[in-house]
């Protein structure tokens, strides 16, 4: 897959008026959305989860904290968990958030697209 970046916004889920720019690496190889922790701190994401564990690409494991926050990415919008990235880290849009926004990625266009409806289950009704 070809890389490429998004330009989007983090919002403080209480207080939506709080919120920065971001500029992300699209990553479907990352589960989860990286974003650095002076930019979630300055929009007053909280840390909700500590030192969760990582496996980076070369075997490392590494811990971060992860809190929650209102996504925006071209038109897409979504709640999720996000990493609170240090120093050195990439800024990522991972799996998890593109699932969240129903999005999938077109790779010949380096952009998001509407994945198609969403799935649901089927409820069998008595007598059906």
């Amino acid at each position: 897959m070809g890389i490429f970046n998004v330009q989007g916004r983090v919002e403080n889920i209480a207080v939506p008026d709080r919120s920065g720019q971001i500029e992300l690496i699209v990553d479907t190889g990352s589960e989860f959305t990286w974003i650095p922790g002076d930019i979630l701190t300055a929009v007053g994401v909280e840390v909700r989860k500590r030192d969760e564990k990582f496996v980076m690409a070369n075997g490392e494991i590494i811990t971060r904290h992860i809190g929650y926050a209102i996504l925006r990415v071209d038109g897409f919008e979504t709640v999720d968990e996000i990493v609170f990235a240090r120093n050195g880290d990439l800024s990522l849009l991972g799996a998890h958030s593109l699932e969240g926004f129903g999005a999938v990625v077109d790779t010949e266009r380096k952009r998001l697209v509407a994945a198609g409806p969403h799935l649901a289950a089927v409820v069998a009704r008595a007598g059906d």
